[in-house]
């Protein structure tokens, strides 16, 4: 349960943040992006706004220049990036993103991992999902499954952005 303390800062969290949701994948178009499609209707179930959703190839400079455009909008608190976070040859999106990150936020990955291990055991380990902070906006990199997808986004993402954000703005 949260302290008093956390309870007090999420109470000031703003509301009705900006959302962008990239997803990173060769073979999915924005038609058939389940993890895509998820991530947004959670985002706007909980009261928050959709401003775009992009599907890009699984290609370093692709990833990074798009996650460049959307990091440099005004109207963007929040970058949800799905796919390509594996191990497979193919899966660069934390190799594309990370170096855009100002600051790292450790326990996002942590506290995932942690969370996926109660679904799928010990393959939790195989998922390199971070979040960051890269210019005024939070940047969370996800698994492209859609029910890890949906994990992040109801156990992490959701109820901690608000106040991420009302801390990095201080």
């Amino acid at each position: 349960m949260p302290t008093d303390a956390v309870r007090d800062h999420r109470e000031r969290a703003p509301e009705g943040l900006s959302f962008v949701v990239l997803t990173v994948s060769s073979s999915r178009s924005l038609e058939d992006d389940e993890s895509g499609h998820r991530i947004a209707e959670l985002a706007r179930e909980d009261g928050h706004v959709v401003r775009d959703r992009m599907v890009v190839s699984d290609e370093t400079v692709a990833i990074r220049g798009a996650a460049r455009v959307l990091i440099g909008r005004s109207d963007v608190d929040v970058l949800v990036v799905n796919g390509g976070t594996g191990f497979s040859p193919g899966d660069l999106t934390p190799e594309a993103i990370r170096p855009l990150f100002e600051r790292v936020i450790p326990g996002f990955g942590e506290l995932f991992r942690s969370l996926s291990f109660e679904e799928v055991g010990a393959a939790a380990m195989l998922s390199r999902a971070v979040a960051g902070i890269a210019g005024e906006t939070l940047v969370f990199l996800l698994p492209g499954s859609p029910a890890a997808a949906e994990l992040a986004m109801r156990k992490l993402v959701l109820p901690e952005a608000g106040h991420l954000l009302s801390q990095m703005r201080r």
